[in-house]
């Protein structure tokens, strides 16, 4: 089916975006939006739109009866309209490259209005040089705003992305499964949204965090290689790149390890790569957790830039400074940037990179500038005559560290690393760095000294580390992976636990009692003790797969509808109240708050 075909309906013979000098000299029919009007006097010219894109039409005496012309001449911008009208070649020197369109336009003969538009809240057509309004204004108004070519630009691929996806896998053997929406609640790392059940009073369904536990469960009833386009749902605080409903790409496979989840992944970022136009060159980097926590400071650094953390406790600690010394003696370390020519930073341009280590969670950071002949700055004044030799620094260099515990710095210092790319416009060594991180921790610090699951409960731990699940549980290694893209997470995985008693006795050492842990993963543990094959997967971000590889822009770019970072559904205004009956019928009431938030 061709393009001009897959566009035509009863009303239209042929989308805008579709009409090319391979009409000329015909008659089409297009339906779309008033996307802009420009009145010549003589002439007037429309630009129509509809998702294919856009098409210039001109309407003049000579061609288009005077009704026709005065009905033109009377349109607003997004009046919904059907045009019929001949397609000719525009003059040589009134062409447009830059559109699909741009060879032709269409001469009205005939005109329909289908809708009328009130003034748009926002606009839709922007010239170049404006910029477009506020987000909130762009989410309060979505369908106005979805109207613009970048955003049905950045949907439109999303789109291919997924269909890519489905292939992808299709091609390798895996069947498309869908599971339950209403769930059980469990605790996976962030809040469940709860759905109370009007049959069953006082019972509550949770949406799914994701379908973890019952891709699982697919894998012990022998289905061997699953995936799922799912929706997902979290209850916590938002941020840039986090959405309380998101889709993810699910994957899991019985009879694996991580090398096989690896290959698939690089597999399919490759195609993706090439749906979008960028360059993902297999294999992968891989770093261990402890490789990137130590360089980076972070488990998904940004590999386009070299700057690299290092450790300076050796020289640094020997200075007559009593931060740097009370910080070695209390078990800490000081780690920080040697930034090549740095020196020229202004004192305002430190206090920058000083703000995000603190936003980072350091009380503060300590730098010096190297000079000819030694250096200055509140970490300068310390040093010694070699001070400057031994750490490698050279006139014009910038020295930044922060002393304390790993556990503190390391935040501090990647945040620091944020902010020196910037302020120094460092250059990037490669424009797409994908990296694999491996070996995660199956625990990490919980409050008061309890254990928390690093990345889930499900975890299967490293072989090597098993014998260390009493004594040095923290030290546990994980057979978990991360996929990351430009310092952005793309997805997480690993290999599970397949043995009932291994689950049974992580979940009691995270904090559950045998009775919890009967009543929140009975049914997994019994499923289990089935016969369970080794298993994992992982899954991969929908939302964050199209905003970094629509070039980096925000995930509400590439969301039909999202939420605000308030949680808040602009355009549909939800949530909102619910009537008490409703609410009785469900066995639930609510109690007033005050304005300062108590009852």
């Amino acid at each position: 089916m061709s393009e001009t075909e897959k566009s035509a309906t009863g009303m239209r013979t042929a989308g805008a975006g579709r009409v090319t000098l391979a009409l000329a000299g015909g008659e089409v029919r297009i339906a779309g939006w008033v996307h802009r009007r420009r009145d010549l006097g003589a002439l007037v010219f429309l630009d129509l739109r509809d998702r294919s894109g856009i098409l210039q039409a001109s309407a003049g005496p000579d061609w288009t009866s005077p009704e026709v012309l005065e009905a033109v001449r009377g349109l607003g911008p997004e009046d919904v309209v059907a045009v019929r009208g001949v397609v000719i070649p525009r003059p040589e020197g009134a062409r447009n490259p830059e559109m699909t369109t741009g060879d032709v336009e269409v001469r009205v003969t005939g005109l329909e209005v289908l809708n009328k538009a009130r003034t748009p809240a926002i606009p839709v057509y922007l010239p170049p040089e404006e910029e477009p309004p506020s987000e909130k204004l762009r989410l309060r108004h979505r369908v106005l705003d979805l109207r613009r070519r970048e955003m049905q630009a950045g949907l439109a691929l999303r789109h291919r992305l997924v269909l890519a996806v489905r292939n992808y896998f299709d091609r390798r053997g895996f069947l498309e499964i869908e599971t339950p929406i209403l769930t059980k609640p469990t605790p996976e790392g962030a809040r469940d949204f709860l759905v109370p059940s009007r049959m069953h009073p006082g019972e509550f369904f949770a949406l799914p965090q994701s379908p973890q536990i019952y891709k699982q469960l697919l894998m012990i009833a022998g289905f061997d290689r699953y995936m799922q386009i799912a929706r997902c749902f979290r209850d916590e605080d938002l941020r840039a790149d986090r959405q309380p409903e998101f889709t993810q790409i699910d994957i899991e496979a019985a009879f694996v390890d991580p090398e096989d989840v690896y290959g698939w992944c690089e597999g399919l970022m490759a195609e993706l790569a090439e749906v979008t136009g960028i360059e993902a060159a297999t294999p992968f980097a891989r770093l261990t957790y402890h490789e990137v926590m130590e360089r980076f400071g972070c488990d998904r650094p940004d590999l386009r830039y070299s700057l690299e953390i290092r450790d300076f406790t050796p020289v640094l600690g020997e200075l007559e400074s009593n931060i740097l010394r009370g910080a070695v003696a209390a078990g800490g370390r000081i780690r920080g940037f040697r930034l090549e020519g740095g020196a020229r930073l202004t004192r305002k341009r430190i206090l920058g990179l000083e703000a995000a280590a603190k936003s980072g969670g350091a009380p503060g950071l300590l730098w010096a500038k190297a000079t000819e002949n030694g250096a200055t700055g509140p970490l300068g004044r310390f040093f010694r005559d070699d001070t400057r030799a031994r750490l490698g620094l050279t006139a014009g260099d910038l020295l930044v560290a922060a002393a304390g515990p790993d556990r503190t710095t390391s935040p501090a210092l990647d945040a620091t690393r944020g902010a020196a790319i910037e302020a120094l416009a460092l250059p990037r060594t490669t424009e797409h760095a994908w990296l694999w991180v491996t070996g995660f921790p199956v625990f990490e610090e919980g409050g008061n000294g309890a254990l928390a699951a690093n990345h889930h409960p499900f975890v299967q731990p490293h072989p090597s580390d098993a014998h260390l699940l009493d004594s040095e549980p923290l030290a546990v290694r994980g057979l978990a992976y991360d996929l990351v893209y430009n310092g952005t997470e793309l997805g997480s995985g690993s290999i599970r636990i397949h043995d009932a008693d291994l689950q049974a006795r992580i979940l009691f050492m995270l904090g559950l009692e045998p009775d919890e842990i009967s009543v929140k993963f009975g049914f997994l543990i019994e499923a289990l003790r089935t016969g369970a094959p080794p298993h994992g997967g992982i899954a991969l971000g929908v939302d964050r797969l199209a905003a970094c590889l629509s070039g980096g822009g925000s995930l509400r770019d590439v969301i039909a509808f999202p939420k605000t970072t308030t949680a808040r559904a602009s355009f549909e205004g939800a949530p909102s109240p619910v009537a008490e009956g409703e609410l009785a019928a469900l066995g639930i009431s609510v109690r007033a708050r005050s304005r300062t938030g108590g009852e």
